[in-house]
């Protein structure tokens, strides 16, 4: 398991590098100002057919409903912000963080949707 995600750590900090220098000022980016709650930096993100995954820091307590996926359209693309909205307050932190999974209805895009992530990566505390 740790093999696996130090294997989507990295693809994940490779990604997010990939589509910066390829995207420069075009990259998909929203204004965050005005959503709720605070910018949620991840650890990964992967993406099927009709769901999308996230990887978070945790210090023991973090759970679904403590974040919101803020789902806004950028040209043909979906962009998603993920933001904390209740704090983890827990004192035992989670070497890997957790995984969080929300469904592309939950998400209101239709199965296979092209989607990018509006959030900073952050590798896991090893």
């Amino acid at each position: 398991m740790r093999a696996v995600f130090k294997s989507l750590a990295i693809i994940a900090a490779f990604s997010a590098g990939v589509s910066a220098c390829a995207g420069g000022a075009d990259a998909p980016s929203v204004s965050t100002a005005g959503m709720p709650g605070a910018l949620e930096p991840i650890h990964a993100a992967a993406f099927t057919k009709d769901a999308a995954v996230f990887w978070v820091s945790s210090n023991g307590c973090t759970h679904k409903e403590d974040l919101i996926p803020i789902v806004s359209i950028k040209g043909a693309d979906a962009v998603i912000t993920l933001r904390r909205i209740d704090e983890d307050t827990c004192k035992e932190p989670l070497v890997h963080g957790v995984e969080l999974k929300w469904s592309f209805e939950e998400l209101g895009l239709a199965p296979g949707s092209p989607v990018s992530v509006n959030n900073p990566y952050q590798l896991p505390q090893t």
